[in-house]
C-alpha cells in the first residue's frame, strides 16, 4: 500500500487512460499468477477420505508400530510365489491395536498368514467375511492378540492387530502366487508398496468405506518402515536383461538358468513407489506350453499360446481418438508432468486422416470442441497448449466425465478409440467398469496409469471392460515408448476371433470362458480343469484358432502324458482366476448370486478374497485391561511425485519469479502515473 504526503488532484485525460491501461495490464497478470479454478469439493469432506498424519508427543502410545516389510520373491517359469513379512513392534508403554492398509498386485492369489508371537506360531484360517470380523472383534474385547486381514479391493488390503502388549514384536507372514503374463517376450514382476490417497465421491458407492480414511505423510517425508526385497528366477531358458526401472538393484546369475536379485541399497528407505522388475528370456520368446498338475480331487491345467507376431496392415484407416485427461490435486506435479509428455507423443502422433477431441477433468470437465475436429497441425497444437497450461487441482470426478464421453455423438463408420490417462486415485472402479462396459462397448478403451504407485485395480479393470489395453508410465521417459506400443496395437490387431478347442482331452470350467482379442503381444492364457482316469495318463491336444491380418492363425499345445507335480499353484490361480470373472460379472450385473460363488471359492480353495478374510487368534489372555487399548492407524507414504494436493492441500499459489517481476513492473507503471500526473496539476 502507497501513501502519499498530500492529496490528489484529479488526473487528466490521458492520466486517466494509462491508468486504466496499467489496472487492465495487472488485472492480466494476477490471473497468470492466481490458482487455477478448482471445483468445489466442499461435499467431498462429507465422505470418508484420507488425511495428514499427526505426529504425538505421547511417549506412553506407540503411533508407528510397523517397523519392516521384507519381501521373497520365488519365479519358477511362469509363476511367482511371494513372502510377505510385516514386523509390528510395540514401543510404547500402552498396549495398542495397530492397523495398517497395504497394497497387493492386482493377479495375487493369497493363500496363507501366518502370526509368530515370541516362540508361539498362529496360523491363520480362511472365514466369511463377517464371521472373521465378530471372531476378531470378541478376541480383541477379551485381551487376546489376534490379527485379521481383510481385503477392500483386489490390490487393496487392511491388516488389523489387536492387544500388542508394550515391547512385543508381531511377526505376520502373508504368502500369494501370481502368474507371470509376458508383453512383446518381455517378464515382468511388480509389488506394489503403497496405496495412493484415494479421492471418495460423497455419491460414489464406496463414499461410507472406512479403510480409505488413512493417515498420509507429507509429500516428501520419509517413512520409518523398512523395506527389502529379494527375488530368484529359475527358468529352462537362460534370463537375461534383467532391470528395474523402479529401484537400484544388485543381480546375480544373469545370462544363466538361476538368477538372483536384491535392493542394491539396503539401508534406504524404498516404500514410496511400486518395485517393478523386467526381464527376458533367451531367444526371446515366449515361454509357451501346456503344463498339468494332478491333484487329490481336482485336476488342473494351465495353457499359455503364443500369438503371432503383429503385421502393418496395408490400409490404415481413419480413426477417431477421445483423450481423457485427469488433471485432479493427485496429478499436480511430476505426474501430470509425465502426462504431458505422453499427450506430446500421443496426439503429435495422429494422421492426417485422423479426428480427435481431449476432454479434462477434475471436480468438472471440459472438452477442447464440441464434436471431434480434424488432426491437422494448429488443432493438435491448439490441445497441447490447453494441456500444457494445466497445474492439477481438486476433486476426481471420474463417472461424470465418463457418463459425458459417452454421449458424444459418433460416426459410425469411423473406429472410435477412447485413452484415459489417470493414476486412478477413486473408490469408484466397480461403478467406472459398468459405466464403460454398459455405453462405450463400441469402442476400444486403452487406459494409461500415470505415476509411481497407481491404482492397477482401475486402469486394468478399464481396459479389460473396455477391450483394450492397460498402460503404466511411471517416468517421462517413457512415455515416447508407450505411445508407440499403443500405435502399433491400434494399426496392427493382432489375433481376433479367438476359440480354444480340445481333443483327447475332457477339460472343463474352463477361463476365460470367452477369449479376447489378443492385443500388445500378450499371450493366449487358458485354466482349466480336467478329468482323467487314476494312474492314466493324459494324451491329447488343445487347439487355439482365430484370424490375424494376414490371415487364419492356428497353434497346437500336446499332452504328453506327463504331469507337473510341481505346480500344485494351478489350483490357486484357477481359483483365482474364476473368482476375477464372478468380480467382473457382479460389477455389471450386482446380485447375490456372483456373491455367494464367490465365497464359495475363497472358503473352498483358502483364499483371501472381498467376502473372505484370514483370521488368527492367540487363546492366551495377554491384556488384563482390552478396554484401555489404543488404536493406532500406520500412516502411508505419500506415493513418490505425488505432491500433498492429493490429500486436499490448497493449490499453491506462489507466482513464478517471472510473474512477479510483471506484476512489479505493472504496479510501478500505476504509481508513476499517479505520481507524474499530481506534478503536473
Amino acid at each position: 500500500m502507497f501513501f502519499f504526503r498530500y492529496p490528489l488532484r484529479p488526473l487528466s485525460h490521458l492520466g486517466r487512460v494509462m491508468l486504466c491501461i496499467a489496472m487492465s495490464l495487472m488485472a492480466a497478470v494476477l490471473m497468470l499468477v492466481s490458482p487455477p479454478t478448482q471445483a468445489d469439493d466442499s461435499e467431498a469432506r462429507k465422505a470418508e477420505s484420507p488425511y495428514f498424519d499427526v505426529a504425538s508427543s505421547d511417549p506412553s502410545t506407540d503411533r508407528l508400530p510397523l517397523k519392516s516389510t521384507s519381501v521373497d520373491v520365488r519365479i519358477a517359469g511362469v509363476i511367482a510365489d511371494v513372502t510377505v513379512t510385516q514386523h509390528y513392534r510395540n514401543e510404547g508403554q500402552r498396549a495398542i491395536e495397530a492397523r495398517y492398509v497395504f497394497p497387493g498386485s492386482t493377479q495375487s492369489a493369497v493363500y496363507a498368514m501366518t502370526v509368530r508371537l515370541g516362540d508361539r506360531l498362529l496360523t491363520a484360517k480362511i472365514k466369511e467375511k463377517q464371521q472373521a470380523r465378530i471372531e476378531y472383534d470378541n478376541a480383541k474385547k477379551e485381551g487376546k492378540t489376534s490379527a485379521l486381514l481383510e481385503q477392500h479391493r483386489p490390490n487393496v488390503f487392511e491388516m488389523n492387530v489387536a492387544n500388542i502388549m508394550p515391547g512385543d514384536d508381531v511377526a505376520v507372514e502373508l504368502r500369494y502366487t501370481e502368474l507371470l503374463t509376458p508383453t512383446d517376450a518381455q517378464y515382468g514382476f511388480v509389488f506394489p508398496t503403497v496405496v495412493g490417497p484415494r479421492y471418495n465421491s460423497p455419491q460414489g458407492a464406496a463414499a461410507n468405506e472406512k479403510w480409505v480414511a488413512t493417515p498420509t505423510l507429507h509429500a516428501g517425508t520419509a517413512s520409518n518402515t523398512s523395506f527389502d526385497l529379494k527375488l530368484s528366477i529359475d527358468s529352462p531358458l537362460a534370463v537375461k536383461d534383467i532391470t528395474s526401472p523402479s529401484h537400484a538393484i544388485e543381480v546375480e546369475g544373469l545370462n544363466g538358468n538361476r538368477a538372483r536379485v536384491t535392493l542394491a541399497d539396503k539401508t534406504a528407505v524404498n516404500n514410496n513407489r511400486d518395485f517393478i522388475l523386467g526381464y527376458r528370456l533367451a531367444g526371446d520368446k515366449i515361454e509357451s506350453g501346456l503344463i498339468m498338475f494332478r491333484g487329490a480331487e481336482e485336476n488342473f491345467f494351465l495353457a499359455m499360446v503364443e500369438p503371432p507376431k503383429a503385421i502393418p496392415t496395408q490400409q490404415i484407416s481413419p480413426r477417431e481418438y477421445i483423450f481423457v485427461v485427469d488433471i485432479s490435486g493427485s496429478m499436480h506435479g511430476y505426474p501430470l508432468e509425465t502426462a504431458k509428455e505422453l499427450l506430446r507423443h500421443l496426439i503429435g502422433g495422429l494422421r492426417a486422416s485422423d479426428t480427435f477431441n481431449v476432454m479434462l477433468f477434475s471436480g468438472s470437465s471440459s472438452m477442447l470442441a464440441p464434436t471431434s475436429v480434424p488432426a491437422t497441425p494448429a488443432n493438435i497444437e491448439q490441445a497441447m497448449e490447453t494441456i500444457r497450461r494445466q497445474r492439477g487441482g481438486g476433486s476426481t470426478e471420474i463417472v461424470p466425465a465418463l457418463k459425458r464421453v459417452a454421449a458424444l455423438p459418433k460416426n459410425p463408420d469411423v473406429s472410435r478409440s477412447i485413452i484415459f490417462v489417470t493414476d486412478g486415485y477413486v473408490t469408484v472402479e466397480n461403478e467406472v467398469f459398468q459405466l464403460i462396459r454398459k455405453n462405450l462397448n463400441q469402442s476400444n478403451v486403452f487406459a494409461f496409469g500415470i505415476g509411481s504407485s497407481v491404482n492397477r485395480h482401475l486402469i486394468e479393470g478399464m481396459a479389460r471392460a473396455g477391450q483394450g489395453e492397460a498402460f503404466i508410465v511411471t517416468k517421462p521417459e517413457q512415455a515416447a515408448a508407450q505411445a508407440e506400443r499403443l500405435r502399433r496395437m491400434i494399426d496392427s490387431p493382432v489375433l481376433t476371433q479367438v476359440k480354444a478347442r480340445f481333443e483327447g482331452i475332457d477339460a472343463y470350467d474352463v477361463e476365460p470362458m470367452q477369449l479376447p482379442d489378443v492385443m500388445g503381444g500378450r499371450p493366449v492364457i487358458l485354466f482349466g480343469k480336467y478329468r482323467a482316469d487314476a494312474g492314466a495318463p493324459v494324451r491329447g491336444k488343445l487347439i487355439v484358432e482365430g484370424r490375424a491380418v494376414d490371415g487364419a492363425f492356428r497353434s497346437e499345445l500336446s499332452a504328453d502324458g506327463r504331469e507337473n507335480q510341481t505346480a500344485s499353484a494351478l489350483r490357486l490361480l484357477w481359483a483365482r482366476q474364476r473368482i476375477s470373472s464372478l468380480s467382473d460379472q457382479e460389477a455389471l450385473e450386482g446380485g447375490a448370486q456372483q456373491k455367494d460363488a464367490i465365497t464359495s471359492l475363497g472358503l473352498r480353495y483358502g483364499l483371501l478374497t472381498q467376502y473372505t478374510s484370514f483370521i488368527a487368534v492367540d487363546q492366551v489372555v495377554r491384556n488384563s485391561n482390552p478396554a484401555q487399548t489404543e488404536t493406532v492407524k500406520q500412516p502411508l507414504p505419500m506415493p513418490e511425485g505425488v505432491s500433498d494436493l492429493a490429500v486436499g492441500a490448497e493449490v499453491p499459489s506462489t507466482p513464478e519469479p517471472a510473474a512477479w517481476l510483471a506484476l512489479l513492473v505493472v504496479m510501478g507503471i500505476v504509481v508513476a502515473t499517479v505520481i507524474t500526473q499530481r506534478r503536473r496539476s
